[in-house]
């Protein structure tokens, strides 16, 4: 693929690794390609990070037409950036443009864009352990017309963010409200697929629970309100007694990169795993029998997060008194040394850029 390069003229570096938030400040460029119905994808080309322009009937804007993926790089200490599995996001992203009716993207293609983008943008991956080139690739459609129909003409692109800890409090645990009203998803809807509308959806019972001062939310199923399902950014793992339990993936729970790679992980350790449905009544009968004995989240940006705290019908719940669990601990210290190559990888996971 060809892809044209035009380079900044004004560049900027990061001034304060140790200020870097989540998605705060962004990298000097920008990779944008085209596509057009009976032509495919073109005018692949890097340019100078700014605003863009769109009409005002663009599909996006009316109908929601959109798609995203997130991932990172990484810098180890000697120097080399690396990625972290990013087939499975290009995978993911392809099944989701199916699903939104939206193009696919040659795989070879996408990885190309992405290291190629990387490799020139590798001056603002940060050098300090726990930070990293946060990446966001993103479809949307944009047919200029106000007719709902299947996406004729749009817009890939990919922009970086440097980034230090997803959440304020490291990875300290956090506290989650399991939300009985409202509903992220659905069977047969788009729950399992990474669009800006699952996200707007959550937005209301995400702010109902920071005005009790709790992180997120923690999501029931949309049919009968009875079964876990995911936290708002992450996916959910949970140790009842000796089991370690993750909602299986029933059609209406994203199927995460990172909850896959812990499912390998502990496995790997010898943790009995089961992704299985898990209700409420369960997880509330284990917090109150003090058989959870621990829980954390775990996605792209956050990694790994142990939850300290759950709150459901405003009545809360202590999870390992607050602390840091041992699994958790392993997890996190395992996935992030495999990430910044502090641990050898030995499940083939890391992609070298340069």
């Amino acid at each position: 693929m060809e892809i044209k390069i035009t380079k900044t003229k004004t560049p900027t570096k990061i001034k304060d690794e140790s200020t870097l938030g989540f998605g705060q400040v962004f990298s000097d460029h920008m990779f944008i390609m085209d596509y057009e119905m009976g032509k495919g994808w073109g005018n692949a080309r890097i340019v100078p990070f700014g605003n863009i322009s769109l009409h005002p009937a663009s599909t996006v804007l009316h109908y929601g037409s959109e798609i995203f993926e997130g991932l990172k790089a990484y810098r180890t200490e000697s120097g080399e950036i690396r990625l972290f599995r990013p087939m499975e996001n290009i995978r993911r992203m392809n099944n989701s443009a199916e699903r939104m009716c939206l193009p696919k993207i040659d795989e070879n293609d996408f990885l190309e864009a992405l290291t190629t983008f990387v490799e020139l943008e590798k001056d603002f991956v940060p050098y300090s352990f726990g930070t990293s080139l946060y990446l966001r690739p993103y479809m949307f459609g944009n047919d200029e017309t106000l007719g709902v129909h299947t996406v004729h003409k749009a817009t890939f692109m990919i922009i970086a963010s440097p980034s230090g800890s997803y959440y304020k409090e490291g990875i300290n645990p956090v506290k989650i409200m399991i939300e009985s009203e409202d509903v992220r998803a659905v069977k047969g809807g788009t729950g399992a697929v990474k669009c800006g509308g699952n996200y707007a959806a959550s937005n209301r019972a995400g702010e109902k629970a920071a005005q009790v001062g709790y992180s997120q939310v923690l999501w029931l199923d949309g049919v009968h309100r009875k079964y876990i399902e995911e936290v708002g950014a992450m996916n959910v793992m949970f140790k009842i007694g000796d089991e370690i339990v993750t909602p299986m993936l029933t059609g209406s729970i994203l199927p995460g990169i990172t909850r896959k790679s812990c499912i390998e992980v502990l496995k790997n350790m010898g943790y009995t795993v089961n992704e299985r449905l898990l209700s409420v009544d369960e997880l509330i009968e284990a917090l109150e029998s003090g058989e959870l004995k621990e829980a954390w989240g775990c996605g792209t940006a956050a990694v790994v997060s142990p939850i300290g705290k759950f709150r459901y019908n405003d009545k809360e719940y202590d999870v390992n008194s607050g602390e840091i669990g041992e699994v958790t601990r392993k997890l996190y210290d395992t996935l992030t040394g495999i990430q910044w190559g502090k641990i050898e990888d030995t499940y083939g996971w890391i992609y070298k850029v340069c």
